[in-house]
């Protein structure tokens, strides 16, 4: 879900929520919509398929991967295209959407939602919608599909949040959302599954073809108990804007699936336009309203904050939506908002979020744990296109050599690099000291994945899931044209495309570390430790099951403190006083350098370490039973 400014924000949403919901209600019909759409050339078609292709053999590192999980040849399907492109004239082509239809066969038949195919204008920044949201809850003796969110101004006869639907145009709806996951990408099977309901009422026309019928008949059992069905029409309107991509070094740093960050825009301007306002009061200085018992975040589309009551206690609940930002003003922000939450049990839930800036998932793992942070390492697939874009690129030139050395030993790819430095992912450290628990779900993509799986590595907590696994986005993914514009290479094989359409590409795959390491996340995913399934209470009453099972596992855990009270130099040595819990050892070091190591009781504790006349930064590690379980560094 990307941050709407008030540079980038159209008028429709410069100042109310009010300006949102007529902006709704001039919706086009999907029918009007169409009717204008296709206007691309024969040549134009071609080029797009020339430009597949590039990227396809140049450039795309899971595909021996693809071709091994999906028995999918998406090189072939291609050059057949181009073949039947060839065999046609301007008058005997078939409808412009029949060939959009067929290249997105082709990207979604690889089930990687970084390699897309993005429809060009009058598709681009359009979404299509229902009024209304469907979820799945499965804690009876079946899955059951309940609406839980209804836009401001519908209404329908019985029709509210908690109906039941049980057909979608006729069809069981269980079996509907088995249909619906066939045709949309997602990695494993939960991925399906998940796309497969999310995808029942939005859709992005950018990166999907227009749903192929003009209206649906919901069949659904109010809340009285009696059989209902609701004919609606398929609306078209535009999106909230994306915020403008990162700049610089940081642009090469992205995972992010680009559906989701759609479809995230579009759930907050349907269901929670009040987010917008809240945006708006920030980017003029003000300070934004927030719900009932929500802490106050300076960036309101990115996180939501607040203290949640659960039968195990009372503890933080840190909701992150996106990690398309600014790395450092997202570490910053998040540090602040942990500060203000309990500290005694922190839940960390980044459940459909789609990722955004690898830097920014990375940095933020090291202030929660007192264990060195390893960043994953990224690889290229060997192949002589990637080669040449990384000779001619300064910042590419780290995976040369190996890339080099596969023209003689035949490797697939190359050495692994990570996209994060090591030093900047452990400058920070722990921030926070008490147990946490991660909230995933199957929409968790890319730099979401990346943050599960190092959460999951560097053993910072329980990963807690409400799917079987993540969505398995393990790559960074960059547009055809990043790598036309960002890395010139002489007789470059890209060309602008037509009409403002778009192509991704997973360009460099991404492994995992510790007791994982050389595991790639795509396809695969992060399995959570312990799994939740979501119960209808969850669904309509805030989660509320979810975090009571969260909740369960935080109090399992001990909470620990480490805080340095005071720090005063006198006679050449530096006097420390503490405060300590569920610690029994703790090891100082001075300008990186160990000192000294005593053994504390909880409670006070001071400790004098001498020669630290010049010394400019102290560590203190704790430690419980030999492990370390909290660390501390202070500037002097």
């Amino acid at each position: 879900m990307a941050r709407v400014t008030a540079e980038t924000a159209p008028e429709y949403l410069s100042q109310t929520a009010e300006p949102v919901r007529a902006h709704l209600s001039a919706a086009t019909q999907l029918e009007t919509f169409l009717a204008g759409a296709g206007a691309l050339t024969l040549e134009q078609r071609m080029l797009l398929v020339d430009q597949a292709l590039v990227l396809m053999e140049g450039n795309y590192v899971h595909l021996p991967l693809k071709i091994a999980m999906h028995a999918v040849n998406p090189v072939q399907r291609l050059r057949l295209i181009r073949r039947q492109l060839e065999q046609q004239t301007p008058a005997t082509m078939p409808p412009e959407w029949m060939f959009h239809s067929e290249m997105s066969k082709v990207f979604h038949s690889i089930r990687d939602l970084h390699t897309n195919y993005q429809l060009p204008e009058p598709f681009i920044g359009k979404i299509a919608f229902l009024p209304f949201r469907v979820e799945e809850c499965t804690d009876g003796p079946k899955p059951r599909f309940l609406v839980t969110r209804i836009t401001q101004g519908f209404s329908a006869p019985g029709f509210a949040p908690g109906v039941e639907v049980t057909h979608w145009s006729g069809v069981p709806i269980e079996t509907a959302v088995e249909l619906f996951a066939a045709r949309f990408a997602g990695s494993n099977a939960a991925a399906r599954r998940s796309r497969g309901v999310q995808f029942l009422t939005v859709r992005s026309l950018s990166a999907h073809l227009p749903p192929f019928e003009e209206w649906v008949t919901v069949s659904y059992t109010g809340a009285d108990g009696t059989p209902r069905e609701l004919r609606e029409n398929w609306q078209v309107v535009e999106n909230l804007p994306p915020m403008p991509g990162p700049t610089g070094e940081a642009a090469l740093a992205m995972g992010v699936d680009y559906e989701a960050e759609e479809v995230g825009r579009a759930n907050v301007m349907l269901f929670v336009p009040h987010v917008v306002e809240q945006q708006r009061a920030v980017d003029s200085g003000e300070t934004p309203d927030s719900a009932a018992g929500e802490t106050v975040s300076t960036m309101p589309q990115v996180f939501t904050a607040r203290t949640v009551q659960t039968p195990s206690g009372t503890f933080g609940h840190l909701r992150i939506h996106t990690f398309n930002v600014d790395a450092d003003a997202f570490v910053k922000e998040f540090v602040r908002l942990i500060g203000l939450l309990p500290q005694n049990g922190l839940i960390v839930d980044v459940r459909d979020n789609g990722g955004g800036l690898v830097w920014a998932s990375e940095l933020t793992l090291q202030t929660l744990t007192p264990r060195r942070i390893t960043p994953e390492p990224f690889q290229f697939i060997n192949t002589p296109l990637n080669l040449r874009i990384c000779r001619n690129s300064p910042s590419l030139r780290p995976w040369v050599e190996s890339m080099e050395q596969a023209v003689e030993t035949g490797s697939t790819f190359s050495a692994g690099v990570p996209l994060t430095p090591e030093a900047r992912a452990n400058a920070i450290g722990q921030q926070y000291f008490g147990p946490v628990v991660l909230i995933t779900n199957a929409r968790c993509y890319s730099a979401t994945d990346m943050f599960a799986a190092g959460f999951q590595d560097h053993r910072i907590g329980t990963v807690l899931g409400t799917d079987d696994n993540t969505g398995a986005g393990g790559a960074n993914v960059v547009t055809q044209d990043d790598i036309m514009t960002r890395f010139p290479i002489p007789d470059s094989p890209y060309l602008p495309l037509p009409n403002r359409a778009g192509m991704r590409v997973s360009i460099r795959r991404s492994l995992r570390v510790g007791d994982r390491a050389g595991t790639p996340l795509e396809d695969l995913g992060v399995v959570p430790d312990q799994r939740h399934r979501m119960t209808r209470r969850d669904l309509l009453e805030g989660n509320v099951d979810l975090l009571a099972r969260a909740g369960e596992l935080l109090k399992a855990q001990p909470v620990r403190e480490l805080t340095i009270t005071d720090a005063t130099r006198a006679d050449g040595s530096l006097r420390l006083k503490l405060r300590t819990a569920n610690i029994d050892r703790l090891d100082v070091y001075l300008d990186r350098r160990p000192r000294t190591s005593v053994d504390v009781p909880d409670g006070q504790a001071e400790v004098t370490v001498p020669g630290a006349t010049a010394v400019r930064a102290v560590r203190v590690d704790g430690f419980a039973r030999g492990e370390l379980v909290a660390s501390r560094t202070q500037p002097l």
